[in-house]
């Protein structure tokens, strides 16, 4: 499993990527410009980038050039584009663009890039840009002495110490036998129903919460069998 943004400002070739790559194993990340990129390359580094060309803030080439100053460009980036010329997929190499993939992408040939990135990416460190730690008073970064409490989950999520929290006890009938896709799906009903019970069946909460937009949520619990109306809360007799 790899991680790995699709930058693009079109949102349907966005969601027609993500559907297609979740459906491969991999977790996807989506930026709608240069500048989502930016930030989250500021915080992560992903195991590979599907980058645009021509994006209406700051173009796919100009991005790609900021990334490989700022010492940023420590993963494979495949370039897209529907309209760019041999001239700017040449450029486009010669700053760092592991290849360049043209529009409307066919499935076999998306694929295999990704498959191709993703084992270069193996060849080559990757590091996520490092910012300094404020020292405690002793002395030493604040970082190596803080302790991270998990996260407190509702009291309803627990199923006897099973780690099907949100689903209802025997529901998530999970063995590392299964086939990876029945294993993943069953992983992804279970997840969806966690934070949707978690946020009382609130759409946009959810959506805020796993990171996906309200469309692909939509389409993801569809996909999943997941039922809206169960994960509600039943209303509190007056």
């Amino acid at each position: 499993m790899a991680t790995i943004l699709v930058v693009d400002d079109e949102m349907g070739i966005r969601e027609l990527l993500s559907e297609i790559l979740s459906d491969e194993g991999h977790v996807v990340e989506l930026a709608e410009n240069a500048q989502k990129a930016r930030d989250f390359r500021a915080n992560a580094t992903p195991d590979l980038v599907l980058l645009d060309i021509w994006m209406p803030d700051t173009d796919g080439v100009t991005l790609l050039k900021e990334w490989s100053a700022q010492g940023y460009l420590t993963m494979p980036v495949i370039m897209m584009s529907g309209h760019a010329t041999i001239d700017t997929a040449v450029e486009a190499t010669k700053i760092g663009a592991l290849n360049f993939l043209e529009k409307p992408i066919a499935l076999q040939k998306l694929l295999s890039a990704v498959e191709a990135g993703l084992a270069r990416g193996i060849e080559r460190p990757r590091s996520a840009p490092a910012t300094a730690a404020p020292l405690t008073a002793a002395g030493t970064p604040e970082a190596a002495t803080a302790t991270v409490a998990p996260a407190e989950a509702p009291a309803e999520a627990a199923t006897n110490g099973n780690p099907s929290r949100g689903v209802p006890e025997g529901e998530m009938q999970f063995s590392f036998d299964m086939p990876l896709r029945e294993a993943r799906d069953l992983f992804e009903r279970a997840y969806f129903e966690y934070h949707l019970v978690r946020e009382h069946g609130s759409m946009t909460r959810v959506a805020e919460k796993t990171g996906l937009e309200r469309t692909h949520l939509y389409r993801k619990l569809k996909q999943l069998g997941v039922e809206l109306g169960r994960n509600k809360p039943e209303p509190t007799e007056q």
